[in-house]
């Protein structure tokens, strides 16, 4: 349980000895948080970044490292995939749910190829070669890989499908343990302090100081259980993630993954969103969540996914993302994996690490025995096995549009997965700042000098997501904030 602190802001009057101060002061030295040092550095301001931990990298560096970017990169055209700014941006729209902002969306897309050149002149190292098989992340090193079901339908019906899952490159990786979202940050980091950025530890942010006509003009926080106060001449970038793990927050504003955080880290606890807060700033898609379903996606294609009625709900060879808000959405968080023995052993010598294969919890010579164990309503996951066999034997699926390369029939054995409560997500909403990263107060005016990005403020994703988009949009919109917040 997070004990909320009081986030009121200071008067600076009140400030009557700075500890430490500089151009542009950034909370927090994630992905956004080193993005934004990089370019206000690179504006000629003086720099200083004030993290919660021992050291950067946030859950930027803990991530599988995905950017998501696209509109004709370097590395796409050498992997051999055209894709175009248009293309990137229908998808978007409509793979990043209800409420996604055109407008921004619209700006990354034709930002992408130069953020795809930046990251590379700051040293982040991108391996020309694809991975296409199903998965979480790429296996080994390769740099590019289809990451929001851009080539699954529908998506692949309303734009031309590209891989825009950008990994940087890292060999012996060990999913889960080391990723290479390391491989993103290091560079990040020793480029903004290659240019001057000072980065001062654990450091707890505690509240924003304000002058009379509500500039903001420093942070007070704590640092091993003192009091300091951090003066910024130009500006404030908040860069301290999302508020996943503060209960209190989670259950007001998105109870549905109330104690089930995942893909996140303890200090996201939304105590920058509440700074801004108390000055006013507006808030957007505080609801929205991504959703991660704990099962390996070589086995999701392999297999079909049903409700607790017995009856599919969405193609299995989607974006597993997606399964997972599908599945805690609009299922009750009850589904089950129906797949036969072949398929299982196929999936098990996939080139999966297999940290999230799942053995069947339960298997039997036939579907109507399998019905039974399962205590399913008599007849219907037999009449969805059965119409999925027909169809299959002709390399069809009229009612999901599963790719035809997975469609097989399913055979004796037969096993069940049981994936009820099996997700996990992390919050999407966070502050309205322009696109520029100025917070905006609750009558749509910027607050003078406060920033903020990446997770901290709500970016690219509304009520839907692809992986990559979180550490693309943090990467993007710091810089902007960066490079505004050095102006002043």
């Amino acid at each position: 349980m997070i004990v909320q602190r009081d986030v009121t802001p200071i008067p600076a009057a009140s400030v009557h000895g700075w500890d430490h101060e500089a151009d542009v002061v950034i909370a927090g030295y994630g992905v956004a948080g080193a993005a934004a040092a990089v370019e206000a550095t690179a504006a000629g301001a003086d720099v200083l970044v004030v993290e919660r931990t021992g050291s950067w990298g946030g859950a930027a560096a803990m991530a599988g490292g995905f950017i998501y970017l696209g509109g004709g990169t370097a590395l796409q055209k050498a992997c051999g995939f055209e894709d175009s700014a248009a293309d990137m941006a229908t998808f978007l729209n409509a793979a990043m749910g209800p409420g996604a902002d055109a407008e921004r969306i619209a700006d990354y897309c034709e930002g992408s190829v130069e953020h795809f050149d930046w990251l590379v002149s700051c040293g982040v190292p991108f391996k020309a070669e694809f991975f296409g098989e199903p998965g979480w992340e790429p296996m080994g090193d390769q740099g590019l890989m289809y990451s929001g079901g851009e080539n699954a339908h529908p998506f692949n019906t309303i734009a031309r499908p590209a891989p825009r899952g950008h990994v940087p490159q890292m060999s012996n990786k060990k999913q889960g343990e080391a990723s290479a979202g390391f491989m993103l940050m290091k560079p990040l980091v020793d480029t903004a302090t290659a240019g001057g950025a000072r980065g001062l530890f654990d450091v707890r942010v505690q509240s924003l100081v304000v002058e009379t006509d509500g500039r903001v003009v420093g942070i007070r926080a704590r640092q091993y259980g003192s009091e300091i106060t951090v003066r910024a001449r130009r500006g404030v970038v908040l860069a301290t993630g999302s508020f996943a793990y503060d209960d209190t927050m989670v259950a007001q504003y998105a109870p549905r993954i109330a104690g089930r955080p995942a893909a996140s880290i303890e200090q996201h606890d939304g105590q920058g969103i509440r700074m801004a807060q108390a000055l006013g700033a507006d808030l957007a898609h505080m609801d929205a969540t991504e959703v991660a379903i704990f099962v390996d996606p070589q086995q999701l294609v392999r297999g079909i996914l049903v409700n607790g009625r017995g009856q599919r709900f969405i193609a299995e060879d989607t974006y597993p993302g997606r399964v997972g808000q599908a599945t805690l959405y609009h299922q009750d968080n009850v589904a089950y994996l129906i797949i036969d023995g072949a398929a299982q052993e196929a999936a098990m010598a996939s080139a999966s690490p297999q940290l999230m294969m799942r053995p069947p919890t339960w298997v039997c010579e036939s579907v109507a025995d399998l019905e039974r164990e399962m205590g399913l309503a008599p007849g219907c996951l037999q009449s969805t096995v059965a119409a999925y066999n027909d169809a299959a034997e002709r390399g069809e699926d009229p009612l999901l549009h599963k790719k035809p390369q997975w469609l097989k029939p399913i055979g004796s054995p037969v096993g069940a997965v049981d994936l009820r409560d099996s997700t996990g997500g992390f919050t999407l909403g966070g502050l309205q700042t322009t696109l520029d990263g100025e917070v905006l107060n609750v009558s749509g005016q910027p607050i003078a000098g406060l920033y903020a990005a990446g997770r901290s403020a709500s970016g690219l994703a509304a009520w839907g997501y692809a992986s990559g988009i979180s550490l693309g949009d943090g990467s993007f919109y710091g810089r902007r904030a960066g490079r505004r917040a050095a102006k002043g």
